[in-house]
Parts: structure tokens; sequence; C-alpha cells
């Protein structure tokens, strides 16, 4: 598999060899369905919680008599069926959301994501990324220097074999960017950037974490 090589104005200059293994695989739809939700299940903390009957506040008198009043039988006010009653099942903050994942699924799954993206040409190759000063602004320019703007709906990732403090300081206030490191990278963020740039380096460490 050969990805374009593209120069500081956008222009596809070379092309690159990519190891097949991890950029030329067929697309397996469920295998990547499966392992996006599970990054989005595992990220979600189980923090939220609920009162039942016997936790939320009320008075243990009986509402009202049991006969002649025509309305249904009540002994608590702490019932589901009455407002600022307890819950029926409540949500527990232990709950627990995540997804098991084997590790040979999930390095197949992210190697048909990077396959897709390069056989739809929203995947990309540049020699190295770096700016000058920890400036959004340099950085913007780059990118638009490069047809890769952030605005207008752009989006782009770029994953650098090494992302250092001026790159990842200037990347921070940019909507629609990110900048990351092979070992950061994740399947929903690559699903949902319309951009992928890869430098040369992070070739070669996405090679032996997918391969």
């Amino acid at each position: 598999m050969q990805l374009e090589v593209l120069n500081e104005q956008g222009q596809a200059t070379a092309k690159v060899d990519a190891p097949d293994t991890v950029f030329a695989r067929a697309y397996n739809e469920a295998l990547v369905h499966q392992i996006v939700v599970a990054y989005q299940a595992n990220a979600r903390q189980g923090t939220r919680a609920q009162k039942d009957r016997g936790t939320v506040k009320h008075s243990t008198k009986k509402p009202f008599r049991q006969k002649g009043t025509g309305r249904a039988r009540a002994g608590m006010t702490s019932s589901p069926l009455w407002r600022g009653g307890g819950r029926i099942f409540p949500n527990s903050p232990d709950e627990n959301f995540s997804h098991k994942v084997n590790k040979k699924m999930y390095r197949a799954g992210m190697a048909a994501i990077l396959s897709q993206l390069a056989r739809d040409g929203r995947l990309a190759v540049v020699d190295s990324i770096g700016v000058e000063a920890p400036k959004t602004k340099l950085l913007a320019q780059k990118f638009k220097a490069m047809g890769l703007g952030t605005d207008h709906g752009n989006s782009v990732m770029v994953i650098a074999d090494q992302v250092d403090e001026n790159l990842l300081l200037a990347s921070r206030n940019l909507a629609n960017a990110l900048v990351v490191e092979p070992r950061y990278v994740d399947p929903l963020s690559l699903v949902f950037y319309k951009k992928v740039l890869l430098t040369k380096g992070a070739i070669e460490q996405l090679k032996e974490m997918f391969a």
C-alpha cells in the first residue's frame, strides 16, 4: 500500500510505502462498530444515582383512609406511582458500563478503519509537522496552507511520532483539530475527523501497534 506524501502547500509530491497489514485490510463494519461502541462505553463513569422507595425522604403516615374516598388504596407517599416517590429500578453509582474487546479484535478493527480512510482519500502523510512557537495562529495558518482548514465543517487529526510542547499548546485551542501520538489514537477520533494526517515516523509506530 502506498500513501501520498504532502508538502507544506498540500500538494502530493511523492508516495511512501505503508504496510498492507495496517493500511490495506478489508473493512469490517460490524467489528468497527463494536470497538467504537466499546470505546464510548468504557469512557462512561457510573456516578449517577437514584433513590428507591426506601431511601426517599417521606412520611410513613398513610396519606388517606383505606375506604370511602373513591381513590386507589395508598399506604405511603414513597410509592413509585406518586410524585416524589422512589424509582422502581434506580440507577446505582457503582454501575459498570464497560465492554470487553479482545486485543486481536481491537488491532483488527483499528487497521480496518485506517485502511478505509486510505481508500477514501482521507489519509495522507507528511515528513514532519511542527511550529516555531506555541501559537494557535501559526498552526492554523499551516493547516490552511495545506488545504486542511478547520473551519466550515472541516476537521483534521494529526498523528505525529513526536508531539513537542509547541505543537501541543498550539493545537489545544484549535476547533476541529486534534494532535496526538500513535499510542493515544482511538477509534472514535479516527471515524470522526474528516482528514487524518500521519508523519512518516508514526507509520512505523502504527505498524508495531496494529499489524
